[in-house]
C-alpha cells in the first residue's frame, strides 16, 4: 500500500498490524546525456513500491530533492542545503511518530544524501535526549545498490563501465520503470574518466557530461529489470528484520 493512495482509515486500520513505514528518498539531479533527472528518486520509489506490494507494508510518498548542490552546474538540478534538507526530514518524522509510527526506513537512492540522512537522525534522537526522554522510534537507512546481492547482480551485467554516477545500473531501473523514455546517444569517452570534485563549477569542469566512470549505454530496460527483482527481495529482508527489532 501506498502512503498518498490511501485514505487516513485505511492508514489508520494498518497501522493496528504494523507500526512500521518505508520512505523512498532521492535527488533530481543530471545523470549524464541520457540519464533521467529523476533517477535518484524514480529507483527507491520502484523498488520500494514493488517490495512493499509483495510484503504489504506501507510506502510513504518519495522524498525526491536532495543534497545535489554539486550538480548545479547542468541545467535542471535541484538540491536542497542540507540544512533545510535535516529540518524537512525531522519535520516527515515527526509527523509520523505523530500518527504512531515507531519505525521509519529510509531507502536512498543518491549517495549525496547519506551523511545528511544520517545528521538528521542525530538531531532527531538528540531532541529527545536533551528532553531526558526515551525514544519511542527507531530510524534507518539503507542505498539499495548497498545491498550485497545487487552489487553483484550489478557487476554481472556490467562487467565494465557500471560507474559511480549516472551508472549503467541506476539508468537500467530508470529504463525498466519508463521504458518510453529510453535514450540512444553517442557518448565519448565511452567509459567516462574518474576522479574527484568539490563544488558544481569543478564537477563540471571535471566531468563535461556529467557522467564518472560509467558507459550507461549500456542500460536496458530488460536488466533493470533484473536489478529490481534482486533489490526488492533485499529490500523486504531488511525491511522485514527492522520492523520486527
Amino acid at each position: 500500500m501506498q502512503l498518498n493512495q490511501a485514505s487516513w482509515p485505511e492508514v489508520e486500520a494498518y497501522l493496528k498490524k504494523s507500526k512500521g513505514i518505508v520512505i523512498p528518498i532521492g535527488s533530481i539531479e543530471q545523470h549524464g546525456p541520457n540519464g533521467l533527472l529523476g533517477t535518484d528518486a524514480i529507483c527507491p520509489e520502484v523498488i520500494a513500491k514493488e517490495a512493499g506490494d509483495e510484503a504489504g507494508f506501507l510506502v510513504g510518498p518519495t522524498f525526491n530533492v536532495g543534497s545535489a548542490q554539486h550538480h548545479l552546474g547542468f541545467t535542471g538540478t535541484v538540491t536542497l542545503r542540507p540544512t533545510t534538507m535535516i529540518a524537512a526530514l525531522n519535520d516527515w518524522i515527526d509527523s509520523l511518530h505523530r500518527h504512531g509510527f515507531r519505525r521509519i526506513f529510509f531507502i536512498n537512492g543518491h549517495g549525496g544524501n547519506i551523511t545528511t540522512i544520517d545528521a538528521a537522525f542525530v538531531e532527531s534522537y538528540a531532541a529527545w535526549s536533551l528532553d531526558g526522554e526515551a525514544c519511542p522510534y527507531k530510524l534507518k537507512q539503507t542505498s539499495w545498490w548497498m545491498f550485497e546481492e545487487v552489487a553483484q547482480v550489478c557487476k554481472e551485467l556490467f562487467p565494465e563501465g557500471d560507474g559511480s554516477h549516472a551508472t549503467a545500473s541506476e539508468v537500467a531501473v530508470t529504463y525498466y520503470a519508463y521504458p518510453q523514455a529510453v535514450k540512444k546517444v553517442d557518448m565519448s569517452p565511452r567509459i567516462a574518466p574518474e576522479g574527484r570534485f568539490t563544488d558544481a563549477a569543478d564537477y563540471r569542469k571535471a566531468f563535461p557530461d556529467g557522467r564518472i566512470g560509467s558507459d550507461p549505454s549500456q542500460a536496458t530496460p530488460e536488466k533493470g529489470k533484473r536489478i529490481v527483482e534482486v533489490a526488492k527481495k533485499a529490500l523486504i529482508r531488511e525491511v522485514e528484520a527492522f520492523f520486527a527489532s
